[in-house]
């Protein structure tokens, strides 16, 4: 359906990030309506946040840039996004908290005047993109009339094709006057703002999402995107669908939580909408297609059989990266979720410091989406480090295990050849 909006995004409020793909997607077949997802469980997580942090602590800006300003976004929303922990912060029982509130600052203006409510919008533009997968969050939503929260995602591209050419996914919105209903809708060339292209799903029994969490996901792939809510498939989308138009979602996207209030879908706030009004995310997490595609993964062999490891499975900023005997442990799981990273235990394979000297070592860093986490697989076995033209290396031609790994000019050695999955 047609979901009656304007677009929600403003390039002045997005940090963008366009990163190269690193792999070949695979084929994630989707699931008709009605159907429930199978497997996710054995999918490979390329990215999460469990929003594990003390009370009161912001978001984690390794994961999160927080958009601020008033512009209503072009569908003339209310609020004033700020990067307040008044606004956004964890509660210290593994939850991010998004809080709209009634503003008391008369120096925030927004595009109307003084502004009347504060929120808060977070991406992953920065620091995780992903083609193809499966995206979900739970999440407990607003009450009320003129509340308007959403997760969703836009193309990496946006800072150069603009909006809608970048594409658009949105896995779930809720306007506060349809308590019960939730919408997922793509947006592309042709198919923009009014004219999107998705369905709704609304709960039995007159029940209210506001009244307990629920999970929000996409299955996407080459073949088409598919909705769910609760692990029930609503909606499938194929390229076909589009009414003749072009299918953009064939590049990575990220990820966005957002809060809006009032605007031209939802209305505004009337006295029967109490503040402040909370959006409750239990959880973020992206996994590679579970249907034979998504992020390439597994273990990665290279001199002698061995395995790269993470020094004593340690996900420590810093931790070094080593050869060790093929044992499967997590330590030794790696995926390549297709942002040009390749990950374990949560963080990327990282070149310490950003250098590009010979002999520098590798490690395990938080994700930043810098060149000194962006990695190319090449036919040949080569895994090459874009930020600095070289290659991933077992240090001395060892295959001893706790070998060190380094970045060294690409030789073509068989310490410097390596297999995945």
């Amino acid at each position: 359906m047609a979901v009656h909006r304007a677009p929600r995004w403003s390039l002045g409020g997005l940090v963008l990030l366009v990163t190269g793909a690193l792999v070949t997607a695979l084929l994630l077949a989707a699931s008709g309506p009605g159907a429930h997802r199978a497997g996710a469980a054995e999918a490979a997580v390329t990215w999460s946040d469990e929003f594990d942090g003390a009370a009161g602590s912001r978001p984690d800006s390794a994961k999160w840039t927080l958009e601020t300003g008033g512009s209503g976004n072009g569908n003339n929303e209310l609020q004033y996004y700020t990067d307040s922990t008044s606004n956004a912060a964890l509660d210290g029982g593994g939850n991010l908290v998004i809080t709209a509130r009634k503003n008391t600052d008369g120096g925030l203006q927004c595009w109307y005047g003084t502004c009347q409510y504060t929120s808060a919008r977070l991406n992953t533009a920065r620091t995780f993109t992903q083609k193809y997968g499966h995206f979900e969050s739970r999440i407990k939503v607003p009450r009320g009339q003129g509340v308007w929260p959403a997760f969703w995602m836009l193309g990496d591209d946006l800072g150069s094709v603009g909006w809608p050419g970048s594409g658009e996914i949105d896995i779930m919105e809720n306007v506060g006057n349809e308590p019960g209903t939730v919408h997922g809708t793509v947006h592309g060339p042709g198919y923009s703002g009014s004219g999107g292209i998705g369905a709704a799903y609304t709960l039995p029994n007159g029940q209210a999402f506001a009244d307990a969490f629920h999970t929000f996901a996409v299955d996407w792939s080459p073949a088409g995107i598919t909705w769910s809510v609760d692990g029930q498939a609503y909606k499938t989308l194929t390229p076909s669908g589009v009414n003749g138009n072009k299918w953009v979602f064939d590049h990575p996207f990220f990820i966005i939580l957002n809060f809006a209030v009032g605007g031209n879908w939802p209305g505004s706030p009337d006295s029967s909408t109490p503040f402040p009004q909370t959006m409750t995310v239990d959880y973020v997490r992206v996994s590679a297609s579970d249907s034979g595609g998504g992020a390439t993964g597994g273990a990665i062999k290279g001199i002698g059989g061995m395995c790269v490891d993470v020094a004593g499975a340690s996900s420590a900023d810093s931790t070094p990266v080593q050869l060790h005997d093929c044992t499967g442990v997590d330590a030794q799981k790696w995926t390549l979720p297709g942002d040009g990273t390749v990950r374990a235990l949560g963080k990327c394979l990282d070149v310490r410091g950003g250098a590009t000297a010979d002999g520098t070592p590798v490690q395990l860093y938080t994700c930043n989406g810098t060149g000194a986490q962006k990695w190319t697989y090449t036919a040949a076995g080569d895994l090459t480090n874009t930020g600095a033209d070289k290659c991933l290396d077992a240090t001395g031609h060892s295959s001893a295990d706790g070998t060190r790994l380094q970045i060294w000019t690409c030789a073509g050695t068989a310490n410097q050849k390596w297999t995945i999955g």
